[in-house]
């Protein structure tokens, strides 16, 4: 006798089958960009590039390194990832374990206060005069201190130390004559190496990719992170296919897209080769508040 076909295997079946697309919509898009940048630019032109380089060039990064303000944001994208990361964590990691304490004096009013900001903000035109009267247009630090405060991070924070950190812990401490900041430096902080990771994760990711605060309040060149560097080069690039004619407009255009794949590599890759060393940590800390204990 032939038996029924197993409900259970059929669901596994479509949610593999569905996961699979899922992933391949998401990895082949990066694939593209990958092989497209180190592929003939005719052949990318005519479609023939889809899942192996045609005619390997390295005519676009050699073009995009030869530019020096590409050094230069890199460097400086580097010092504001490090800096702003470190910086980030230093201001939000206590303020985010403070508010976890039931002890905290005017708990629910700084709870309200940091989570206002959350969907009302000042707007651009008032930060940007306030940020003037600070003395901080064009310097390194407009884009480290302005925005070191995120009240999305310290909501979650404090939701990681109160599900996480037993409060029985503290009062073990003091029985032992621990002091508050020598319990929050020597046990707490290593006990929280899950959001660290995870904090540190998401503020240098978005220090890496921001370019629209740079390009609003820092014009000097010498301070502008790598993707704003990046955007004038391609805007620059597009400017003198528009003075072009003919072959050489149309060779014009062929590299500038090409430097646009190389762009995104070349912008891409330290993120993409950080992240798994901190997977297991992001895999622990994104699901804070998602479930109690």
């Amino acid at each position: 006798m032939k038996h029924p076909l197993n409900k259970d295997k059929v669901f596994t079946f479509f949610v593999y089958l569905i996961a699979i697309v899922m992933i391949m919509g998401v990895v082949y898009p990066l694939w593209f960009i990958i092989i497209a940048s180190f592929s003939d630019s005719t052949a990318i032109a005519n479609g023939e590039v889809w899942l192996w380089p045609k005619a390997i060039k390295l005519d676009a990064y050699s073009e995009l390194f030869k530019q020096p303000a590409i050094w230069k944001g890199y460097l400086n994208t580097i010092f504001y990832c490090i800096v702003g990361t470190a910086f980030q964590l230093i201001i939000n990691i206590p303020v985010g374990y403070a508010m976890s304490q039931k002890t905290f004096l005017g708990k629910k009013f700084w709870t309200i206060f940091f989570t206002i900001p959350m969907f009302i903000g000042g707007g651009l035109i008032p930060t940007y005069l306030t940020i003037k009267q600070f003395g901080l247009l064009n310097t390194r630090l407009v884009l480290i201190l302005p925005f070191s405060v995120s009240c999305y991070n310290i909501i979650v924070i404090r939701t990681f130390f109160k599900q996480n950190i037993p409060e029985t812990l503290w009062e073990a401490a003091q029985m032992d004559g621990c002091s508050v900041f020598r319990y929050f430096w020597r046990i707490v902080l290593p006990l929280s190496k899950a959001i660290l990771a995870v904090i540190g994760l998401w503020v240098a990711v978005g220090i890496w990719n921001s370019w629209f605060e740079a390009m609003i309040y820092v014009s000097n060149e010498n301070y502008q992170p790598l993707q704003l560097v990046l955007r004038r080069l391609l805007i620059v690039n597009k400017s003198m296919i528009q003075q072009g004619s003919g072959d050489l407009a149309a060779q014009l255009q062929s590299l500038s897209d090409k430097m646009k794949y190389a762009a995104i590599v070349v912008s891409t890759l330290p993120i993409m080769c950080l992240y798994p060393f901190l997977q297991k940590y992001f895999n622990q800390g994104i699901m804070v508040g998602s479930i109690k204990e």
